[in-house]
């Protein structure tokens, strides 16, 4: 997107305006955004970092970010959203502050059952899902997630040596998936989960738009949680981690001695 500025945010009224679009993102009430602009000048105040996107002077994307515990030279995500082209633009805004200031990892949390972000996450971003949190935050009353059950995956982005992104041009090829046993139903009556023989990579799939999925439907949608909650916490427990996500809408899930995955 030409014409595109990313810039730290530090004044009382950029802050509002970052809030109110954190608030429409999450479809809150205007009285209620989920991160209010005072919390988030207390966040700069403390050594955090606001970071927007701005197309002009029209207000694209944004993200906040704090230090994590002393020593520990990490970074946590606490938010980020922004409009399709420019997701990549504002974590790298957030990379670049992070790593000026010493930091070698970040870490965030998402719902894994929105495919679109896991495979920005993992396949763009090269991150890796490392904690998956049941009930994260409780129940939640925004437009986004309201009726759901809040699981989390976390992911941790190494800033120094950050995983490869996905190559646009690379055959997607899923065959190792397609030939390893199915181990789990997903709530449509199709496979939900493989295992390959070897014992070293885990399949699962997630539906197509959750989002829209828990408006039309949220009996349904509570079901794939519970149901992509079962294979995640049963592998996360073996030693897996998330390693990928494929243009289909499957999760790789991998033990930490082969964490090469599939994109």
């Amino acid at each position: 997107m030409t014409g595109v500025s990313i810039r730290t945010v530090r004044d009382v009224a950029g802050l509002g305006a970052v809030s109110a679009y954190f608030g429409e993102v999450w479809r809150t009430p205007r009285t209620a955004p989920p991160y209010p602009a005072e919390v988030l000048r207390s966040l700069v105040h403390a050594g955090g970092a606001v970071h927007a996107a701005y197309d002009g002077e029209r207000l694209a994307g944004a993200c906040a970010a704090v230090f994590g515990p002393p020593g520990s030279q990490e970074v946590y995500s606490l938010v980020a959203a922004a409009e399709p082209g420019l997701g990549q633009r504002v974590k790298q805004a957030q990379r670049d502050w992070a790593l000026g200031l010493g930091a070698r990892t970040m870490r965030w949390t998402f719902d894994p059952l929105v495919a679109r972000n896991a495979r920005f996450n993992l396949a763009k971003l090269g991150a890796v899902g490392t904690e998956y949190v049941v009930d994260f935050y409780g129940p939640m009353r925004d437009g986004v997630n309201d009726g759901d059950e809040s699981d989390r995956l976390t992911v941790t982005w190494d800033l120094v040596e950050p995983g490869q992104p996905y190559d646009p041009g690379q055959p997607y090829d899923p065959g190792a998936r397609e030939a390893a046993p199915a181990t789990h139903r997903a709530p449509d009556g199709a496979t939900l989960a493989r295992r390959d023989l070897a014992d070293l990579h885990v399949w699962c799939r997630v539906p197509d738009d959750v989002v829209k999925l828990r408006t039309a439907d949220p009996a349904l949608a509570l079901r794939w949680r519970r149901a992509v909650r079962e294979v995640f916490t049963e592998a996360f427990g073996q030693g897996f981690r998330a390693t990928g996500m494929s243009r289909d809408g499957w999760y790789t899930l991998t033990r930490e001695n082969d964490e090469e995955g599939t994109v």
